[in-house]
């Protein structure tokens, strides 16, 4: 089959249009009519996620964060990413992805993350890009607790659901009880006066930094910050919803999730 068939079912379930206008998603290098065997289900490509490819075969890796999120100046390759791209196109591996659409789409991203947190009544917490869309389509997910805890229990629960070895925790009550949680995916922490007006108690995001946390704190609002990398959820997701598919299809397809860790963090 081609990469195309396999794009165009998934463009069906979180099309380019619900990507936010700065984002880069879809094909980012290859071909979408190049023959695809096996997939490569990733968070990252890294190089060692490329060496993991051509090791099992994949003739393409489908990928959540961009390739090529910041454009090349030069292919000099000495420089790692340069030569990532030229390894890549050397054995005839395409790659796709899926940013800020998966993000949004129904089903998608956040509502695996609001899953995980066992969130009831879910509503969208930011309009996105494809917000005129029918139903809407929204970026992050605000529900209610089934049963509620303390902020400080709250993030201890956020660090098990999330299986990291440590996360930051902004609050000045983290004794505060918690109802209502909002979170969003990757680096969110700009939306975090969407999550106050949505009335929840705390805001699930990445990449916090220094003085956004302050105007947090300031503004009496609680933020948990488990890291850019519970994305990976999307893993085992992804891989489940292409296996689906190929089944439904039968198409000629194997799918498998990479088995590298690209957390860039390591605790101490």
């Amino acid at each position: 089959m081609l990469v195309r068939e396999l794009i165009d079912r998934f463009e069906r379930f979180a099309p380019q249009t619900w990507a936010e206008p700065w984002d880069h998603v879809g094909l980012q290098l290859g071909r979408l009519d190049a023959e695809v065997h096996k997939v490569l289900v990733t968070l990252d490509v890294r190089p060692e996620v490329v060496d993991e490819a051509i090791a099992v075969g994949a003739d393409l890796i489908f990928a959540h964060h961009p390739l090529m999120f910041h454009a090349a100046k030069d292919l000099d390759l000495a420089n790692p990413q340069n030569q990532m791209y030229a390894t890549l196109l050397q054995h005839g591996i395409t790659v796709y992805g899926a940013h800020t659409n998966l993000d949004s789409a129904p089903g998608g991203m956040n509502d695996w993350l609001a899953t995980a947190l066992n969130l009831q009544d879910c509503a969208g917490l930011v309009p996105s890009n494809g917000a005129t869309a029918t139903p809407a389509v929204t970026m992050g997910r605000v529900g209610a607790l089934p049963t509620s805890m303390t902020v400080s229990e709250f993030a201890m629960t956020c660090k098990k659901v999330f299986n990291v070895p440590g996360l930051r925790l902004i609050s000045h009550r983290p004794e505060a009880m918690v109802h209502r949680v909002a979170v969003l995916g990757g680096s969110g922490s700009e939306f975090y006066p969407a999550a106050m007006a949505a009335q929840a108690d705390v805001y699930v995001t990445g990449d916090v930094s220094y003085h956004p946390a302050h105007d947090m704190l300031a503004a009496g609002f609680s933020v948990v910050d488990p890291g850019h990398h519970i994305e990976s959820i999307c893993i085992p997701h992804l891989t489940r919803m292409f296996q689906d598919w190929t089944t439904a299809n039968d198409w000629p397809l194997t799918v498998v999730a990479t088995q590298i860790n690209t957390d860039p963090f390591t605790f101490i």
